[in-house]
């Protein structure tokens, strides 16, 4: 049962009746193609980032701004939105996150229609940036405003709302944007909305996210190039001997075989094989990787792929043995584990594995914590209720097999806070792919939770 002092009924009523709004903020947004890459037009994003910033002065907070910050070789971060609803005193506050900025659209010619001319569909919006993320700037703008139409004077909470500009293209300046801002950023609670639910009609409260550490692998056999007819057979190449490499790092069922990553216990939810290949869009033939539950082995367990490949091109390779070739790793790491110590995993695989003779050299890239959430947080009971309330079904705790850095800089800047990670897309959203959409009954009801959550946070 929900304490009185949260207006259920009176809150429903209010989304219901901002629906038309709503979907008309959400294609505006979904029409700036706001690409934070820095071969696309900057222009764009500003456009994106001032549209963000009227909608958040149209919904009814008072302090809104425009900000940046510099990255470590001064290079200017894009522009974010934040925008402040100041809590009275004594009360907590609460910072709602999404992200303006979206993937390039890819060939457009294999969208259904234009990635940026917004288009509603058989109950869902088509469009680059509909799912992910501008349906969380909506969630927020919507509850925001619905919870003020209810509550009027009796909203005390403090809101802080941060849209960010570059999450996308890698949060180059995220740390230092952090740092420069965190007296308007500081919160007890910070919900994230950049994840989904667990199917349509089924809500999700993302409880965890896998790690992630890359870097390249370079390995060298040869001081020169040399005639493969000549020398071919005692002399094996560098792509040949980088394959036998690459090929040791899963065991013959495709499970990562580095040790000393850790490996987390099952979870109590499942995917059934079927439903998993039709969103993966995997063949009937082909095997999945690894052992135990599917959602096992993409929340609890590392996962290791090769994302790129240096060696000559096909079209332009001569009859030689090539000398050196070049692998890009990206492992995503379970909950429990560190991205200093998955490195350390790999390189000392990779030491143990070196063709004989072979110089190899591993170089990092970037890295991400693993989240997992604090199952006694009072916020994260708080959320699963509204969910409940808003959608009618009984939400899932789910993992996510994905990082979001954010995340753990988040818990880095504000260890106190307790952090909740939602969002409206479901899994034929296509975040990233060509005919991304978001279903806008999913979205309505991310808004009504959210409106719920924020008036119980405010009842406290």
């Amino acid at each position: 049962m929900a304490p009185q002092r949260v207006p259920v009924k009176l809150l429903r009523e209010s989304v219901d009746a901002d629906y038309s709004r709503m979907v008309d903020e959400l294609k505006a947004l979904v029409a700036v193609p706001g690409i934070a890459w820095p071969e696309f037009d900057p222009a764009h994003l500003a456009r994106s980032a001032g549209l963000v910033a009227a909608l958040a002065e149209s919904s009814g907070f008072p302090h809104v701004e425009i900000l940046s910050a510099k990255a470590p070789d001064g290079t200017p971060g894009a522009p974010a939105v934040v925008a402040r609803h100041l809590p009275k005193p004594g009360w907590p506050t609460v910072l709602l996150y999404a992200h303006h900025d979206v993937q390039p659209p890819g060939d457009p010619a294999l969208w259904t229609s234009g990635p940026f001319t917004p288009e509603e569909r058989g109950g869902r919006l088509w469009g680059r940036g509909a799912a992910d993320d501008k349906s969380g700037v909506v969630t927020h703008l919507a509850a925001f405003r619905c919870l003020r139409e209810v509550l009027g004077d009796g909203l005390g909470l403090g809101i802080a709302l941060f849209i960010e500009g570059e999450e996308e293209s890698g949060s180059a300046t995220l740390e230092a944007f952090l740092a420069e801002h965190a007296a308007v950023l500081k919160s007890d609670v910070i919900v994230v909305a950049d994840s989904g639910v667990w199917k349509i009609g089924v809500p999700a409260l993302t409880t965890s996210l896998r790690g992630l550490v890359d870097g390249t692998i370079e390995l060298r056999s040869l001081s020169h190039a040399l005639h493969s007819g000549t020398y071919g057979g005692p002399v094996l190449d560098a792509v040949t001997l980088l394959a036998k490499l690459l090929a040791t790092f899963h065991d013959a069922t495709g499970a990562v075989a580095v040790e000393g990553l850790v490996t987390g216990d099952g979870t109590d939810r499942d995917i059934d094989e079927e439903t998993f290949r039709a969103d993966a869009a995997v063949p009937p033939g082909v095997r999945l990787a690894g052992n135990g539950t599917i959602t096992s082995r993409l929340w609890t367990k590392p996962a290791l792929a090769i994302i790129g490949l240096d060696a000559p091109a096909v079209a332009t390779a001569s009859n030689t043995l090539v000398p050196n070739a070049r692998a890009k790793f990206s492992l995503r790491i379970a909950p429990g584990d560190s991205p200093e110590n998955a490195m350390d995993a790999i390189r000392r695989h990779v030491r143990s594995h070196t063709p004989a003779g072979a110089e190899v050299i591993v170089t990092s890239g970037r890295a991400s914590m693993p989240y997992a959430a604090d199952p006694s947080s009072p916020a994260v009971s708080d959320a699963l209720w509204a969910m409940q309330e808003s959608w009618g079904a009984a939400p899932v705790r789910a993992g996510v097999g994905g990082s979001i850095p954010l995340v753990s800089a988040l818990r880095q800047h504000f260890p106190k806070a307790q952090i909740l990670i939602t969002g409206a897309e479901d899994p034929d959203s296509r975040a990233h792919g060509e005919d991304e959409s978001v279903h806008l009954d999913e979205l309505r009801r991310s808004i009504l939770a959210e409106a719920l959550l924020l008036a119980k946070l405010n009842g406290r």
